[in-house]
């Protein structure tokens, strides 16, 4: 019979070690999701005013998080700036600042592009109508990108949500440190148990972003 290793899960408290180390991944990408969704949505907002001085710093910031990988971020935060500057971070506070600091820049960008997809007669209209350029966003053209914005938004969550796999470079327990640990454990008893543990990883994975992709896809298809 096909030995899958799945008998490791039932040993002891692995099972529910799993699924800690999952709750820690989805307490990490939901703290930066509930913190670089507003940053962003300000800085989208931001990029598309005339200053060339604001674009030209936003811009730079957007490039420099787009270039640099999410793991060398990582070690740029946690280890470098522990050392450069005497900070004592956690695994998780920097894991959480380094996705803050991605998942703002993916979001102000995703404003933007909502935000110049708006006809320019829209504002052309509210200054007509006397409003300030404030109020024209808050009044005319914001609600007419949160629209566009949910679907791309709910995706982001679900890379963000995947991407935490890389904080165990850093020491957090998650998901895969845990299966890992596991997998470690088990190694002579069962051999197989790297196939299990890495399959059950992958069903959390999926049960946790699937009915995020499912709502997306809802509300895409629900206001194309």
């Amino acid at each position: 019979m096909l030995d899958l290793g799945l008998d490791v899960l039932f040993k002891g408290k692995n099972l529910a070690r799993l699924l800690g180390g999952l709750g820690v991944a989805l307490k990490i990408s939901a703290t930066s999701v509930l913190i670089s969704l507003p940053l962003g949505i300000l800085l989208g907002v931001l990029m598309t005013f005339r200053s060339p001085i604001i674009k030209a710093i936003l811009r730079l910031y957007l490039e420099f998080i787009r270039i640099m990988p999410q793991m060398v971020l990582l070690f740029l935060v946690y280890f470098g700036t522990t050392r450069a500057f005497g900070w004592n971070l956690s695994g998780e506070t920097a894991s959480v600042i380094v996705f803050v600091l991605w998942g703002t820049a993916e979001m102000s960008d995703l404003v933007r592009g909502a935000l110049i997809a708006i006809p320019k007669h829209q504002y052309e209209s509210a200054e007509a109508l006397g409003m300030s350029r404030a109020q024209a966003y808050w009044y005319i053209i914001i609600p007419q990108t949160v629209r566009r914005l949910i679907p791309l938004s709910i995706n982001l969550i679900t890379r963000m949500i995947k991407t935490t796999s890389l904080v165990l470079m850093i020491g957090v327990v998650e998901v895969i440190k845990v299966a890992q640990q596991i997998i470690e454990a088990n190694r002579t008893a069962s051999p197989n148990a790297a196939f299990g543990i890495y399959l059950t990883v992958f069903v959390l994975y999926f049960f946790a972003c699937w009915p995020i992709s499912l709502l997306a896809s809802y509300l895409e298809k629900k206001w194309k």
